[in-house]
């Protein structure tokens, strides 16, 4: 009897063993699964992410880590396919027992992920895909927003526009939800700050429309003061080429979200448009303030190039993640997300919060517009212009209204 008693406590003793140890072992680091494209156009920005990322954990965990653990980070290719993306976010989830997920660029990953994230009760950082639905009426507690979206970038830019004298406007780009949703926040808000404009028409193609003249021709001869263009992707590019070469970038002013960005004027070097209206909520040269400095000349020490807005986002994601943590103070999703929630640091642009009701990172915007600058290979923004999260965010109240639908 005593022995038969003995051998089931050993037994009860090495199975407890045999359970604690992979918890032990699992909890030994704060793994991140990230989800992204990296390969095609895409990845000029997912990139840039990975490395603003990388950049801060190096750091963190140079420090020690946080309470003790160190941060490491598998990802995943989806290349910019939403069903390729939900596949892997799921086996980062069920397989490699990741902690938190990451990632992504293509809105209907991120949407889906998020659906995931939600029932399975795992923090989910949306890092660069634009669509409002994410922090809107498919918001929930477990998926945060680390950059600006469509209706956000719209209103900042219809905020600075309307101090312009412009009064009669046109509307073109690319015919899907980005396109769209682009336009409407511009002019929605623009309208609302000053009715006294006018919109005298639009025009909408195809997404991947390769030639835009016969659209230009049209909106030309129309001769409206001011051109919102909502174009996302290679269109920014193109469609910047096309105004230089018919003549439009000299003889009528247009906007376009990210024109005065790193990332549509370094591929064109000098021969981009000057005189382009542009919104992006990171310049690497402004502001000029020894910790914006300081971040530029760290990446581009670490990867041979200047960073672009995504840079930002990632790097941001990571010390949102490790300050997130110490403030919970374990290494528990819940505590991580309560305490993450309204929590301030400071940032290369100043000090940044994760709005409390819909998880938001509250950004500024830089408008400005494309100018030449004699340090610099490509055009940079020039007369640039603060918008702070307070005069372009929608409130909270909107925001949970659209959940409730």
């Amino acid at each position: 009897m005593k022995k038969s008693v003995l051998l089931s406590m050993s037994l009860l003793f090495f199975v407890g063993l045999f359970m604690v140890c992979p918890l032990t072992y699992a909890q030994s680091t704060i793994k991140v699964g990230i989800v992204d494209t990296y390969t095609g156009p895409a990845s000029t920005y997912t990139l840039d992410v990975l490395d603003g990322f990388r950049l801060a954990v190096d750091k963190i965990n140079a420090k020690g880590g946080v309470l003790g653990k160190k941060i490491e980070y598998t990802t995943r290719d989806e290349k910019f396919k939403p069903d390729i993306g939900l596949a892997m976010a799921k086996e980062l989830v069920m397989k490699e027992n990741v902690d938190l997920l990451m990632g992504t660029i293509n809105s209907g990953t991120a949407l889906a992920v998020s659906d995931f994230a939600r029932k399975e009760k795992m923090p989910f950082f949306v890092t660069y895909s634009k669509s409002e639905k994410i922090i809107g009426e498919k918001g929930h507690r477990y998926v945060f927003n680390m950059n600006e979206n469509t209706e956000m970038a719209g209103r900042a830019a219809g905020v600075a526009l309307a101090k312009k004298p412009f009064v009669k406007y046109w509307i073109c780009g690319d015919d899907y939800e980005y396109g769209h949703a682009i336009a409407d926040a511009v002019w929605n808000n623009l309208k609302k700050l000053n009715p006294k404009v006018q919109l005298m028409g639009q025009s909408w193609w195809k997404l991947g429309e390769p030639d835009f003249t016969p659209y230009i021709t049209q909106i030309m001869a129309a001769k409206p003061d001011f051109i919102i263009v909502a174009t996302g992707g290679s269109g920014m590019v193109n469609f910047q080429k096309a105004a230089k070469a018919t003549g439009l970038a000299e003889k009528i002013p247009f906007y376009q979200h990210t024109a005065n960005e790193l990332g549509t004027l370094l591929p064109q070097g000098k021969n981009a448009p000057e005189g382009v209206y542009g919104t992006s909520n990171y310049l690497f040269y402004f502001p000029d303030t020894p910790a914006n400095k300081a971040f530029a000349d760290e990446f581009q020490k670490a990867y041979k190039r200047y960073p672009k807005a995504s840079a930002l986002t990632g790097y941001m994601t990571a010390l949102f993640i490790a300050e997130g943590y110490k403030k919970a103070g374990k290494l528990d999703k819940e505590a991580l997300i309560n305490a993450l929630e309204g929590l301030k640091i400071d940032s290369p642009v100043g000090p940044l919060a994760i709005r409390a009701c819909d998880h938001q990172l509250e950004l500024p915007t830089y408008f400005g517009v494309t100018k030449k600058d004699a340090k610099y290979d490509f055009l940079v923004s020039g007369d640039t212009q603060v918008v702070p999260p307070k005069d372009y965010m929608p409130t909270c109240e909107e925001v949970l209204k659209l959940r409730k639908k």
